[in-house]
């Protein structure tokens, strides 16, 4: 096979390595996307996506189960869980064709199969392509962008087998209701799981190795969403660890040690979150500059790693986590390879991080915690869901919204929320950080009314004690 030349190729097609592709082909780059599973990668076909569809026909059926509150009547609700998952399944279907005609339109050119580096220099970096051990296409390219992304952890015994201890991937396909389950982790997809479930009905336990629920969030917020979850039915145990499972014939039982005591709990299914891992085999990295670090790779600013020519955006480059940081990355990336003016960096502490739980929960910047750890002298805001007209309105007057900033400068340094829609209203507080506002711009931007981000002006203005209708 002759060799197929690009300025650019992206070995995997999600959410990162799609968007740097079609943002290459924008900036005149001949570009191409090599995938050998499914345009859109994990989150679209097997995450963010159709969770989010799972989780909207959780809300829905809470909603319905609890429609007196509303001044309605229902009877016979039930759950069609086959039908749920078609749903979903649907969603993400739908989204996938949609990368790929994206990709058509920008005439990025796609090859199905799996990338490998095999050499060269960063005038010409080789890449193979193969499906199934068979050959696909020799490529060549002076830049190459990994965004191979990453898999679920497994621990040392306990291995997931898709039967009865599941990963994220059957935990969204199930071929039945569990009555009963434990979720190993309380990051974000352990609690979306966990929500999920809890409010089609399973009894849910969730074991966190850390003292506290979705430990990289707010400790107040964390405390918030433990005691909303205890509320519903969730049963939590923090400070513990799962040290075996024990499968039977149609369930497990788990050996959980918290406190120095260890007991025994049999539940239908597990679902193990318990983190992730680099895809870094297999992708020719062997003979490179390329350095690995606990199965992610090492880049610099602009995404560059050891080896000239190459670079990794997303998961597979590490934290955090998530399809709006790698598409980020991609867009950087890319920009700088073309040598763009005014590109800037990745901040990190400007991704905001969003749970779709049952309440929400989202942030962006630092937590109290580490503000003060920084050094900063704060001053810190907050305003209850139950002072704000719209949220009653809603039925929804659970939450809270949490803001610091620095006490000289007025600098907004995090801000923290957990409700009903807060994954939406995040982003205001984002682009005041990437703005660099300061308290008295958000002090004098007029929040609209009735709505819920009236909250969150009224959350700076208490930092300040000027909160109104608090």
């Amino acid at each position: 096979m002759a060799d197929q030349i690009f300025d650019i190729i992206v070995v995997g097609g999600g959410p990162g390595g799609y968007v740097a592709a079609i943002r290459a082909a924008q900036l005149g780059m001949k570009a191409a996307v090599v995938e050998g599973e499914h345009l859109g990668g994990i989150c679209l076909n097997w995450g963010c996506i159709p969770t989010k569809a799972l989780l909207r026909t959780a809300e829905i059926y809470h909603y319905i189960t609890h429609a007196e509150q509303f001044g309605l009547k229902v009877q016979g609700a039930s759950v069609d869980l086959k039908a749920v998952v078609k749903r979903s399944r649907g969603v993400a279907k739908q989204l996938n064709a949609g990368i790929g005609h994206l990709l058509n339109k920008n005439k990025v050119t796609v090859f199905d199969g799996f990338g490998r580096l095999v050499g060269g220099t960063a005038g010409a970096r080789k890449l193979t392509v193969e499906k199934e051990g068979k050959p696909v296409a020799t490529l060549s390219a002076k830049n190459i962008i990994l965004a191979t992304g990453a898999r679920a952890r497994a621990l040392p015994g306990l291995e997931p087998d898709g039967k009865l201890i599941w990963t994220y991937r059957e935990a969204m396909v199930p071929d039945m209701m569990p009555k009963s389950l434990l979720v190993v982790g309380s990051g974000a997809i352990g609690i979306e799981f966990a929500s999920f479930y809890r409010d089609l009905g399973a009894e849910v336990t969730v074991v966190e190795v850390l003292d506290r629920v979705l430990p990289v969030e707010d400790a107040e917020i964390s405390a918030h969403a433990q005691k909303s979850f205890e509320a519903q039915g969730m049963k939590i145990i923090t400070s513990a660890q799962v040290k075996a499972l024990k499968k039977g014939t149609n369930n497990v039982t788990a050996t959980i040690e918290s406190g120095g005591k260890s007991t025994d709990m049999t539940v239908d299914r597990v679902i193990l979150a318990v983190g992730i891992v680099g895809n870094v085999e297999n992708i020719g990295l062997e003979g490179t500059k390329v350095k690995v670090d606990r199965t992610h790779i090492e880049v610099d600013q602009w995404l560059q790693t050891g080896e000239p020519g190459v670079y990794a955006i997303g998961d597979v480059a590490g934290p955090p986590w998530l399809a709006h940081k790698a598409s980020h990355e991609g867009v950087i990336c890319v920009e700088k390879i073309a040598g763009e003016k005014d590109v800037h960096p990745l901040d990190v502490t400007n991704v905001p991080g969003c749970t779709y739980c049952r309440p929400q929960v989202a942030s962006v910047g630092f937590t109290e915690a580490a503000a003060k750890e920084k050094g900063h002298e704060v001053k810190v805001g907050r305003f209850p869901f139950m002072g704000n007209g719209k949220a009653i309105a809603l039925g929804e007057p659970e939450g809270l919204v949490k803001t610091v900033f620095d006490a000289k400068t007025g600098e907004l340094l995090g801000a923290h929320m957990i409700g009903a829609e807060v994954t939406e209203l995040i982003q205001g507080y984002g682009i005041a950080r990437t703005l660099e506002s300061t308290e008295l711009d958000l002090m004098h931007t007029i929040f609209p009314h009735p709505t819920l981000s009236e909250m969150m002006h009224e959350s700076v203005l208490d930092a300040y004690d000027k909160a109104v209708h608090f």
